[in-house]
């Protein structure tokens, strides 16, 4: 008779306890084992099996259902730097054949790659933090990681809530900029494309500004190389991102920074920045330059200009934070981001951003950038209708992992002010609640003023490639109204009139080889005319 009580209690027992068997979910399950269940490392990665099971919309996945989405090998270990001192710990894998090398395959509705990234989100306990910021600068227009929620099980041991994304690497589907091969080291070969970034760093992977902040002198400011890895660059390749980095700084501190055709310019995709300090400051991220900021350049051929992002690492974003600094401590929605060197010691970030803003004419296109999102992506309703949606898709999942991680009304990870809600609907209502008063500072204070028209200010314009064989990219420091091109007799062959942005790429591939004119049409009503070649 005990026998049978403790055989029904342990039943009972495992039916009840995630991870042991028995989980049904609605989002996707990722199940991980490795040899003999040993431990993942920091590193190097070791080889384990994954299999990933995802039935469809509105059907439950079960734990003990075959990998239908992936089933195989990877190598995996712990990532981070903060975030892997936490309990719930965030992974990088990489999926792999049967001998171990590197397997591409799409996850989940990501396009096929073989680096992949599971964030942990023990310190955001909304879940939406890095999913809100990827969303709105992939709505803005520019390419962010792209993620997908899943919970994992490790060896029978169940972790939680994850989402599994991309890495941040050079792809055609990811950061499509050129891929820099070793013998590249001349010409327009060598001028891209190139990842860096500002983060926590070491003498073998980065190189020196030599430039310190405006508001910290006497700082060191380092950037990292990023992708190509430090180990995969050329002597070569190290010098030309690093001088022309130099050159660009060079430029940006001195008195004619502001020149329109041989200031800042000439160096950045003026766009991305302004996209990119309006995430910064709409999340009040203290990481959004300090660390883990992405810059990339793709080939001179390609545009060759440096691009502020994509974003990543936000977990530390949409808070008040108990750090010293007024610029992220302050409970009424007040504070920016950019002017983190008046904080911060280490890792030290650039003040691009600080001197940017001392131009009137890059204040004003964030100050006009702003207000037309506020009408569209960044409207509370738009906000709150994406924050509403993955609490719904959470709701049934976030009941396991907050009994595996009892974190509910304690002050973990981040140090924040304030009580801490006890249940995941007060999360959503405190992130909600933040972002109004954010969104109300930021409405008051938005920094620049309305761009005026001048008709005796040309704007400025890029055409690339040029030579071009299936697409042109056009981008411009106003905002475009439509594209005519014509040929060399002056007749209208092609037009695009679904502008209405800073960007915009025009089909060509059907034209015939040969010169042709094209003109870009902007909402102030004046015209660029420039040549280019199709291929």
């Amino acid at each position: 008779m005990r026998n049978t009580l403790f055989i029904i209690f342990l039943l009972l027992f495992v039916s009840v306890i995630p991870g042991f068997g028995q989980l049904s979910s609605n989002l996707p399950i990722v199940v991980i084992t490795t040899p003999d269940g040993a431990d993942i490392p920091d590193e190097p990665k070791v080889t384990a099996e994954m299999k990933i099971i995802y039935n469809g919309t509105g059907i439950i996945n079960n734990i003990t259902d075959n990998g239908n989405i992936y089933s195989g090998k990877v190598g995996i270990e712990i990532r981070g730097r903060y975030s892997a001192s936490l309990p719930q710990k965030p992974y990088a894998f990489e999926t792999r054949d049967e001998v171990g090398d590197n397997l591409n395959v799409p996850i989940l509705g990501l396009p096929e790659e073989n680096d992949w990234i599971l964030t942990a989100n023990y310190n955001d306990k909304a879940f939406l933090r890095n999913f809100l910021a990827f969303e709105i600068f992939r709505n803005m227009g520019h390419y962010a990681p792209g993620t997908v929620y899943c919970e994992v099980v490790i060896n029978d041991e169940y972790q939680g809530i994850y989402l599994l994304g991309e890495k941040i690497k050079q792809d055609k589907n990811r950061v499509n900029i050129a891929k820099l091969n070793p013998d590249e080291n001349s010409g327009d070969n060598l001028t891209g494309g190139y990842i860096f970034v500002n983060d926590y760093y070491t003498k073998n992977d980065s190189w020196l500004s030599k430039y310190s902040p405006l508001n910290k002198p006497g700082g060191d400011v380092h950037f990292v190389y990023f992708d190509p890895e430090p180990g995969e660059l050329t002597a070569q390749q190290k010098a030309y991102l690093q001088n022309f980095v130099d050159s660009f700084e060079r430029v940006l501190y001195n008195p004619g920074f502001k020149d329109r055709s041989n200031g800042y310019r000439a160096y950045l995709d003026v766009n991305s920045f302004v996209d990119y300090f309006i995430l910064g400051e709409l999340s009040r991220n203290v990481d959004a330059y300090k660390k883990s900021r992405f810059y990339f350049k793709d080939k001179d051929s390609k545009g060759g200009l440096i691009h502020s992002g994509p974003p990543w690492d936000y977990d530390w974003a949409w808070k008040d934070i108990t750090e010293n600094c007024i610029h992220f401590n302050q409970t009424d929605g007040s504070g920016w981001a950019y002017r983190v060197n008046d904080c911060v010691d280490w890792p030290i970030p650039p003040s691009w951003e600080v001197r940017l803003v001392q131009d009137e004419a890059f204040a004003g296109q964030i100050h006009d950038r702003y207000y037309l999102l506020r009408k569209t992506i960044l409207s509370e309703q738009s906000l709150y209708s994406i924050i509403d949606s993955v609490a719904n898709l959470l709701n049934e999942a976030q009941e396991r992992h907050y009994q595996k991680w009892k974190i509910l009304g304690i002050n973990v990870g981040t140090p924040e002010y304030g009580e801490q809600p006890e249940t995941f609907s007060g999360e959503i209502e405190k992130f909600k609640s933040w972002i109004a008063r954010r969104l109300v500072w930021l409405d008051a204070n938005m920094i620049g003023k309305p761009v005026p028209g001048d008709d005796n200010v040309t704007p400025v314009i890029r055409v690339f490639p040029n030579p071009a064989e299936n697409t042109i990219h056009v981008g411009s420091d106003e905002i475009i109204s439509r594209i005519a091109i014509f040929n060399l007799t002056g007749n209208q062959i092609l037009e695009k009139t679904d502008c209405g942005d800073y960007t915009a790429d025009v089909n060509v591939a059907q034209l015939r080889p040969g010169l042709y004119i094209i003109k870009i049409f902007f909402n102030s009503g004046q015209v660029v005319t420039q040549r280019f070649v199709k291929n």
